[in-house]
């Protein structure tokens, strides 16, 4: 059986960052869109040493209502989540790649069809 592909080395420092800090999927996708760096959140999540510091959690909720004026994100997904979607759409794309048309499509398609004799004679007798 072949091992599962691994994440990449900065959605895996995500991860870990997420089971070392107890932090949710949400908080994970806010501290991302902040732009915080998952390896310096260890000084901002010492508040039990330093008590004037609010837990981490809080302080990525707080910082994401003031940067964005909303208290969550709008649709909230995980990086496994966001990797299968990744993937599953590389594959989509692949797959459109490799079953390309051979034959050019033709090039009258737009033309309407010609008329026939009896659609003009049939024409011909409204009285406008």
């Amino acid at each position: 059986m072949a091992k599962p592909k691994k994440l990449p080395p900065e959605l895996q420092a995500w991860v870990d960052a997420r089971q070392r800090f107890h932090l949710s999927h949400a908080h994970v996708q806010m501290a991302r869109e902040l732009g915080m760096n998952p390896k310096k959140l260890g000084g901002m999540a010492n508040h039990r040493q330093e008590p004037w510091k609010v837990p981490l959690p809080l302080y990525i909720e707080e910082l994401y209502l003031k940067h964005f004026k909303k208290e969550r994100p709008d649709n909230v997904r995980s990086i496994e989540q966001m990797m299968a979607d990744k993937k599953r759409k590389q594959a989509e794309r692949k797959e459109r790649e490799h079953w390309q048309p051979e034959a050019p499509p033709p090039e009258n398609v737009l033309e309407p069809p010609a008329l026939q004799d009896s659609d003009i004679a049939a024409d011909d007798s409204i009285p406008f």
